[in-house]
């Protein structure tokens, strides 16, 4: 790799020389911008905004290979080491197989959430312990601690251990919990509270009618009302946040859910595009030009919203893509760069301990690593299952390996890809949408207004590598 490298930075010469075959390539991007198009070198994911009249004399003036020449070395480093230097520190935790909810969308198979086992405490005590061993020999000292959600099925189905264990292990853990909101009472909201858990609350619509289209109780009755609810009980809680998973169903109304979103008080949320690991979610899966049509008229709407109120509604999802950009080590979330995080930044435990790379594959029965409660931690996370997936990388897809955005990106998820492609080496579900959603985010910097789309003091931490 250092021979690499330095082959690269010498390619560049005097640092007067772009796109001659054996250096450093720029792809020009069209932006669907009136003033500029952008330039992005994708190994390192560098990238600049050129005015289109001046395309020519910004290439052949040297200035911006002169930028990559000095650069390069560090860029690479930093994005080697956000792709392959990471190591796990956060656990997707199944309390239970269960789930009050029969959502059609849901990537649990419907024999586990009607019929399922929670975990007894004996066994989540256990379950803990070898995660805190695990994590204190693994992570690096000064770090913040390892984090464990408690995901589902529903965890509040098993309620008495999820919060027993956020009572014994607060000192050894920082807790989350992703819940429908159906089983939440004020007791246990003051409970979440008064332990700094990280909340998440499932929301599909702004209406009834909108909302209850995928998600219902296995009587078929919706449940916006009682989630409405709950959201209105949690909207200030700093650690808060509503998921709002986009089918066929709701994505004509993306412009009004976060109206209603915004309405509630709400400074934080995602809009995700359903997952299409499982039938039920590819069978809702709105087209890509539909969905990115749609979410960028959202987006446009947060920020009308934010210009008329001062209050801003951040979109996790989005931002985590302009992040990607703007600061790619930064990001929050790992599912849009290659390897994704499966595997890599954390891993999912189901009910009975079995470990798999993320919670996309428990209802996939050949990318279980092992068994917590079996099998050593080491020897899952090294396992042929997930080497399959740490090893996806988009240099090995097509056609992602020519894509500029490709690290802006990822090709998620591989879950999707191998259920629809039989391989990892496919690309995703989304491949259209998020194409749009850089030449979006690109068009905001340009304009520059990509402040009004991040959280407050997101760059707190970040530190200026060069101008240009």
């Amino acid at each position: 790799m250092e021979t690499m490298l330095e082959s690269k930075e010498a390619a560049a010469g005097s640092g007067r020389f772009l796109n001659t075959g054996d250096g450093n390539c720029l792809q020009i991007i069209d932006l669907r911008h009136p003033v500029y198009v952008a330039a992005i070198e994708p190994d390192t994911a560098f990238w600049t905004l050129i005015e289109k009249g001046h395309l020519a004399q910004a290439l052949s003036s040297g200035e911006i290979a002169g930028k990559l020449k000095k650069h390069f070395r560090k860029m690479s480093e930093e994005m080697e080491t956000l792709r392959f230097g990471l190591t796990p520190s956060a656990v997707y935790f199944n309390p239970t197989e269960q789930c009050n909810l029969n959502c059609t969308y849901c990537y649990i198979p419907e024999a586990r959430r009607l019929n399922g086992r929670h975990m007894t405490w004996a066994q989540m005590e256990k379950a803990l312990r070898v995660l805190r061993d695990h994590f204190a020999a693994t992570m690096p000292r000064g770090t913040r601690k390892p984090q464990i959600v408690f995901h589902g099925s529903e965890p509040l189905m098993n309620k008495g251990a999820v919060f027993r264990a956020i009572e014994e292990y607060a000192g050894e853990f920082d807790f989350g919990i992703q819940t429908n909101a159906t089983l939440l009472e004020q007791e246990d909201f003051r409970f979440i509270v008064s332990h700094n858990v990280a909340l998440g609350v499932s929301l599909d619509g702004h209406t009834r009618a909108v909302a209850d289209r995928h998600r219902k109780n296995w009587a078929g009755n919706g449940t916006f009302r009682k989630v409405v609810k709950a959201v209105e009980m949690c909207r200030d809680y700093p650690l808060f946040n509503v998921i709002c998973t986009v089918t066929s169903q709701n994505v004509r109304s993306l412009v009004r859910i976060v109206e209603f979103f915004h309405g509630l008080g709400l400074q934080n949320c995602l809009v995700n595009q359903v997952r299409c690991t499982l039938e039920g979610g590819r069978a809702a899966k709105p087209s890509d030009r539909e969905m990115a049509r749609m979410f960028i008229a959202a987006l446009d709407r947060t920020f009308e919203l934010y210009r008329e109120t001062g209050r801003k509604l951040v979109i996790g999802n989005f931002a985590n893509i302009l992040l990607g950009i703007v600061a790619p080590t930064a990001r929050r979330l790992m599912c849009d760069i290659s390897p994704c995080g499966g595997g890599r930044c954390f891993f999912a435990v189901s009910a009975e301990g079995d470990v798999y790379p993320c919670s996309e594959f428990i209802g996939l029965p050949r990318f279980k690593g092992g068994n917590l409660f079996e099998d050593g931690l080491p020897a899952i996370l090294a396992s042929e299952p997930f080497k399959v997936v740490t090893s996806r990388k988009v240099e090995n897809i097509t056609p992602c390996s020519r894509c500029a955005i490709r690290h802006f990106c990822g090709a998620p998820c591989p879950a999707e890809a191998y259920q629809a492609h039989g391989s990892m080496e496919g690309r995703g579900a989304f491949c259209e949408f998020y194409e749009d959603q850089v030449r979006y985010a690109m068009r905001l910097i340009a304009d520059g207004r990509e402040s009004a789309y991040l959280w407050d003091n997101w760059d707190r931490d970040t530190k200026e590598m060069f101008r240009l």
